[in-house]
């Protein structure tokens, strides 16, 4: 089965760019999605003519901003929003479902805003994040997937010297918190399978930037080292979609 993820940069917008063509071409089993920019209702309403699919979202109490969803073919077990911190889960950037072997969770990290007035919030984000996720390990695996936005290492950003400790998603605080993911356990998927393969996931709209791959690769799966080295069998970026300044990304899971 496949599971992908793309942070669509609001739902009511990517659904006028050929957002079902986008899920043909993906035939993903389960689309995890973030910055849906729409309250619960909202999105439901949207994904009206997408069939075959479950969809589940958390939404944050701000109207029009972050938000993230799961459409799902097969109904999970139970799913739950948040991570159980007031001070995170007004924001809408986290929602979990359980299946019968693992978790699967969505995620739209805290960006560090400009000039990195949220760092230090950012810094306690990944904090309670990964306390979150290493709690719901402790009864299943977990495979969670978004937009950390952090380039983890120089190969995952187009130009890391003039953006290191100085522009949100490349300070070396942010790229602690993933590495503090990483030395818990978690696998990254896309790197687990292409060490050394220069792609990108995000791209800025100023100055063709798409258009010349000046790109970050911000978006992820990542999951328990026994699903990943049991269960997951390939991990791509597809490039080739667009309608948001991200494109999707998945990993192919074989059945249990």
């Amino acid at each position: 089965m496949r599971i992908a993820s793309w942070n669509v940069n609001g739902i009511r917008a990517v659904m006028k760019k050929d957002f079902a063509d986008s899920l043909a071409s993906l035939n993903a089993d389960i689309l995890c999605l973030q910055e849906t920019k729409a309250q619960d209702d909202q999105v439901v309403a949207a994904l009206e003519g997408v069939e075959g699919y479950h969809v589940y979202s958390n939404s944050a109490e701000r109207k029009g901003y972050s938000g993230v969803a799961i459409l799902t073919r097969k109904e999970p077990i139970r799913v739950f929003a948040d991570i159980g911190i007031e001070e995170h889960d007004r924001e809408g950037r986290v929602l979990t479902a359980e299946f019968e072997d693992y978790f699967l969770l969505t995620v739209y990290t805290p960006n560090s805003g400009n000039e990195l007035v949220r760092l230090p919030y950012r810094e306690t984000w990944d904090r309670d994040f990964l306390g979150y996720v290493k709690t719901l390990e402790q009864r299943k695996p977990v495979l969670m997937c978004g937009d950390f936005n952090v380039a983890h290492r120089d190969i995952d950003i187009a130009r890391p010297k003039p953006n290191y400790n100085k522009s949100a998603g490349f300070t070396q605080k942010e790229i602690d918190g993933m590495d503090n993911i990483v030395t818990a356990g978690f696998v990254d998927t896309f790197r687990y399978f292409y060490p050394e393969t220069v792609k990108y996931s995000w791209w800025s709209y100023r100055a063709g930037a798409r258009a010349k791959n000046v790109g970050w690769r911000i978006d992820y799966f990542l999951g328990s080292d026994s699903l990943v080295k049991s269960r997951i069998k390939d991990a791509a970026i597809w490039n080739d979609i667009f309608g948001s300044d991200h494109c999707p990304v998945s990993v192919d899971l074989k059945l249990a």
